[in-house]
């Protein structure tokens, strides 16, 4: 998918290109007037349309954890088992701050629904909103938000298969 859409945008800046460079040639105007840059106002929402969408999808599903830059001086410092707690801590604060935002962004979304993009509905037709376009981000929310209770999961499980019946664990003292 976030390849898909890499490529319809490199299409479509391409497109632009070529259309800003032929418009400047008289022959390309006079026999073919389909290639007039009017008609092409269209790729520029497009490419931002496709922008938002390959950043949240992109986000959601294809870039790692480990992909991220990361503060984790403190983090790395500390013993397995309080870095389990961190992951614990930040990573339900984060899904619940995120699942908590799901609602009133759905909200300004469904506001999102009336208004009409301004030029996609040249190419798509004018059933295009503007909801269609950022509901990728609701879907990000979902995503990451689950994300971050699988690590919490993770953490754990790692904590529960590593202690003993004491409760403690299997490490060094």
């Amino acid at each position: 998918m976030a390849a898909a859409l890499m490529a319809a945008m490199f299409a479509t800046f391409i497109l632009q290109v070529v259309i800003r460079y032929t418009a400047r040639l008289p022959w390309v105007a006079e026999n073919m007037p389909f290639l007039q840059p009017a008609n092409f106002g269209w790729t520029l929402e497009f490419c931002l349309a496709i922008w938002v969408w390959l950043i949240f999808w992109g986000n959601s599903f294809v870039v790692r954890v480990e992909d991220h830059v990361t503060f984790d001086v403190l983090y790395v410092s500390v013993s397995p088992r309080v870095r389990r707690i961190f992951t614990v801590i930040t990573g339900l604060a984060v899904a619940i701050a995120l699942l908590l935002s799901v609602a009133p962004t759905w909200d300004r979304l469904a506001i999102l629904r009336l208004k009409k993009t301004a030029t996609l509905g040249e190419l798509f037709g004018d059933w295009i909103r503007m909801r269609d376009i950022y509901v990728i981000y609701i879907v990000f929310l979902v995503a990451v938000a689950g994300r971050y209770l699988w690590q919490v999961w993770n953490a754990l499980r790692e904590s529960l298969a590593g202690s003993d019946e004491t409760g403690h664990s299997g490490g060094p003292a």
